[in-house]
């Protein structure tokens, strides 16, 4: 990342101060639920709600990240998923650890799943080896409880709605898993808009369970123009662009 000669035996080809230079997301105004940061007060309702935990949305019951998907922390969220340094799983499920909801309990860590198709092509899947490091700090126990039921199209570029159709219906319960009456920790790496975790939580919901809360390692963070401006989303079809 920063192209220094590592000075020190590791089986991570990252410097210590480059894992260690991480800064957690930082705002005044974030939504209760999902924890969406906000420029201001405005887009949040008195409890503390925004617009689209308002509106049912979001079929996930909270939401939580570490950081913003930027900087340092967007290169290492990369060189772990396409160049396939798998060992970057252990420092960032620290990370991890530092966003998980100390007050709430859980029953199961499962990992957000990928098509078999893109499973064989990357050969693993990320979300799975953050979710057992999660499950190993915690002593929660890791259950990979979810499938897709088909292959999706990137959601980049399609406006929310879009978003919403592309993954509907596209997860399901695994044949013989139980699920009924469990709170559960769904973990990935990034959470851009959440349309794709709110349709695998609805999934798990159907199923039966009793609580689904999503855990990141980023989030991308809509007060920043940069984000803004690659989002692909028109103002008028994004609730929470009104800040």
């Amino acid at each position: 990342m920063c192209e220094r000669p590592l000075r020190q035996f590791s089986r991570v080809p990252v410097c210590s101060e480059c894992l260690q230079d991480l800064t957690p997301l930082e705002a005044e105004y974030f939504c209760v639920r999902c924890h969406t940061p906000f420029l201001n007060r405005f887009p949040l309702d008195e409890q503390g709600c925004c617009a689209l935990c308002r509106s049912g949305l979001r079929g996930f019951d909270a939401a939580y990240s570490f950081g913003a998907y930027e900087g340092k922390l967007r290169e290492l969220i990369h060189l772990l998923k396409y160049s396939g340094i798998r060992t970057l799983a252990k420092p960032l499920g620290r990370c991890l650890s530092l966003a998980f909801p100390l007050d709430q309990p859980f029953d199961l860590v499962a990992p957000m799943p990928l098509h078999w198709l893109r499973l064989w092509r990357r050969g693993f899947n990320q979300a799975q080896l953050l979710a057992k490091e999660v499950s190993r700090r915690t002593g929660i126990p890791f259950g990979d409880v979810i499938r897709r039921t088909r292959a999706t199209t990137p959601q980049t570029g399609l406006t929310h709605a879009r978003r919403r159709v592309n993954v509907a219906g596209a997860f399901s319960v695994k044949q013989g898993k139980q699920v009924a009456g469990l709170r559960i920790l769904l973990v990935d790496d990034v959470m851009t808009t959440g349309t794709t975790a709110s349709e695998c939580a609805r999934a798990l919901k159907k199923a039966g369970a009793k609580y689904v809360a999503l855990l990141t390692l980023a989030r991308t963070d809509r007060r920043s123009p940069v984000a803004n401006a690659n989002d692909g989303f028109r103002h008028s079809q994004n609730l929470e662009m009104r800040t």
